[in-house]
């Protein structure tokens, strides 16, 4: 018994400094701590938090300090995790680390959604990753609002930069999804003043997107429902004709731009092949490669509702001979360009009798590079 008593004394001599070191919530300490708060919450934020981190601690009861006390800690703590993730998302930008900008972007759009620098930069990643290409554009489609709506457009260098790279990257993303969606993107795309504006594979993309969308939707139409001419037929020809004229647009700009051996001659055996089907010659294919650079990017063409008029040396809309090497029975011509890359083929629209539809032409894989 006296070695338990002894043993109870040791611990209470322990214990003293310890309890001595305890606060005790009374109104000599609240009023003392809050003062601490008060004093300096707003030029000395780092003691202000700490002293109503020690009065929550202390006076766990509420009362009429603690709700402003825990809002302080509260904010206090979030702006500090928002600090963290704005470094630590500057560091992913410089280091073009793609992925953590998406991850890193999202906590800081959460509480400010309308941040355009934040929401720039994280649609542009799917240029960078093309793994991140379609969760980016959708970043890429706020930033475009924002921007438009007078927002900064930082970190790039201009207004037309900005939203010609952010359209490029929504229309990327759709190519292969909803192909027709994506000529709108592209197309505006390069008509900003900005150096896409000179990228020939911005171009090859917009003819891909004309064959793999309206063109093929028109032409499966077309087979499913004419075999003989007839003026319905002929009307649907047309409208299909005139969105290979866009697809021809597309690739003569790709043409005048590329100046890679390997890819000029891709787009060229592609254009030529698509140029000669809907033409009947090669005639005047040079002159329009020189001169099409200084006539704007074209809209999608409006549905024909009535065939148009044609006056004397206008390519026809409908009829003529069916093209050379193409099937003489059927309505289609093909040229095949091969490439140590890979291969396309472009089809056009030639005889009068719709036997088969038009085949759509493939945009050629090109070695095009993107930073």
């Amino acid at each position: 018994m006296i070695n338990l008593m002894a043993l109870a004394a040791i611990f209470a001599v322990f214990a003293v400094p310890a309890l001595a070191q305890t606060k005790e919530c009374n109104d000599e300490f609240k009023s003392t701590t809050y003062q601490k708060w008060w004093d300096n919450r707003k030029e000395h934020q780092d003691v202000a938090y700490q002293a109503a981190k020690e009065y929550l601690a202390t006076c766990t009861t509420e009362d009429q300090y603690s709700k402003a006390l825990a809002k302080f800690v509260k904010d206090y703590d979030e702006q500090s995790a928002n600090v963290t993730n704005r470094k630590q998302f500057e560091e992913a930008f410089q280091k073009k680390n793609y992925a953590d900008q998406i991850r890193l972007g999202k906590v800081i759009l959460a509480t400010e959604p309308d941040n355009s620098a934040v929401n720039l930069i994280m649609g542009l990643a799917g240029l960078g990753d093309a793994n991140l290409l379609n969760e980016s554009s959708q970043y890429a489609k706020k930033a475009i609002q924002l921007i438009e709506a007078g927002k900064p457009f930082a970190p790039l260098t201009s207004k037309d930069q900005a939203l010609a790279y952010l359209n490029y990257v929504t229309g990327k993303s759709l190519i292969k999804s909803s192909p027709a969606d994506a000529i709108p993107y592209l197309v505006k795309a390069a008509r900003y003043d900005s150096d896409l504006k000179k990228n020939p594979q911005v171009y090859a993309e917009l003819a891909g997107a004309y064959g793999e969308g309206p063109i093929a939707k028109l032409s499966e139409e077309y087979k499913a429902k004419f075999t003989t001419e007839s003026p319905e037929s002929k009307l649907a020809l047309a409208n299909i004709n005139q969105m290979i004229d866009r697809q021809i647009d597309a690739l003569a700009r790709a043409a005048a731009l590329t100046t890679d051996p390997a890819n000029k001659k891709a787009v060229m055996d592609v254009l030529t092949g698509l140029y000669t089907d809907r033409n009947k010659s090669t005639a005047g294919l040079n002159e329009m490669i020189a001169g099409i650079l200084a006539k704007p990017v074209p809209d999608i063409p409006t549905p024909l509702t009535s065939l148009p008029a044609t006056t004397p040396g206008s390519t026809p809309a409908t009829g003529g001979t069916p093209p050379s090497g193409g099937a003489q029975n059927g309505m289609t011509g093909s040229a095949t360009a091969q490439t140590k890359t890979g291969s396309a083929t472009a089809s056009g629209v030639g005889a009068p009798k719709p036997a088969a539809s038009p085949t759509p032409v493939k945009k050629p894989r090109l070695n095009y590079r993107r930073g």
